[in-house]
């Protein structure tokens, strides 16, 4: 494993070709420094030349295993030890499905396709479930969400964005009165963070458990209605959120922990 961070082992990279806009290294520190010299399995959507898995290898060490997708058959011959590479398209769930269980738990993925919105949300929804509890789920290059060649555009609901920009509703799943307006499935229940970048959405999978929040200690504070509050029915309409016991667990008193 070399010492280097990952934008001088790209700069200094003299293998085969690798393609990356800069600012993309300082997002891949943030998140994969803490696999450098750990064991690690890893798939690579769409690896063109070969050159960055050559550059993953060198990152993260000896205990690296790169799995890969491509649709050019020819890329196939680019694999080696420690490599294992499909040939198929990310847009063909039943191709995605066999690869899918021919891998092991995965600690990320990196979608570096073809970037079309299919082939990004097909991908996506079948295989962030290989991801290990904890691990990461990387898009690039979600600028070809703004592009009508790839089937984007800016607003368009179908681009791969904007049904990212849906799913932070989902991580609000336990405060939404109406469930019918936000997607909850096994996958959102699995996502505990979404982070926007410039070309990169970056998903962390772990098992989210219902929040819950406690009162501890005396009131020492008399009331306080401020102004912006003091609206006709605004108390009522408050009220209303919460009829049903089932939509809100946990209720605070005046002092000390009240649990329905």
């Amino acid at each position: 494993m070399h010492n280097e961070s990952l934008r001088d082992l790209f700069y200094s990279h003299r293998g085969n070709l690798i393609h990356k806009w800069d600012h993309y290294f300082d997002i891949y520190e943030k998140y994969f420094a803490k696999y450098r010299g750990q064991k690690v399995n890893m798939l690579e959507i769409g690896i063109s030349h070969g050159g960055s898995m050559q550059l993953w290898k060198k990152y993260f060490g000896a205990n690296v295993h790169v799995y890969a997708i491509d649709i050019n058959p020819d890329c196939k011959k680019l694999e080696e030890e420690n490599t294992t590479i499909f040939i198929g398209s990310q847009s063909d769930k039943a191709f995605l499905e066999t690869v899918a269980s021919q891998l092991p738990e995965l600690d990320f993925i990196i979608d570096d396709g073809g970037h079309t919105m299919d082939q990004q949300r097909v991908s996506f929804e079948t295989l962030y479930m290989k991801v290990k509890e904890g691990g990461l789920y990387l898009v690039e290059d979600t600028h070809t969400s703004y592009w009508a060649e790839f089937h984007g555009g800016l607003k368009n609901p179908n681009s791969f964005v904007e049904q990212s920009k849906h799913l932070v509703d989902s991580l609000y799943d336990s405060h939404v009165i109406d469930k019918s307006k936000v997607t909850i499935n096994e996958i959102t229940n699995h996502i505990n963070s979404i982070a926007f970048y410039d070309s990169i959405v970056v998903f962390e999978k772990q098992l989210r458990k219902k929040p819950f929040h406690k009162q501890i200690g005396k009131k020492t504070i008399k009331p306080y209605e401020p102004t912006e509050l003091k609206k006709e029915n605004w108390f009522e309409s408050f009220l209303s959120r919460f009829k049903k016991k089932e939509e809100h667990p946990f209720a605070a008193n005046d002092g000390g922990i009240t649990e329905l």
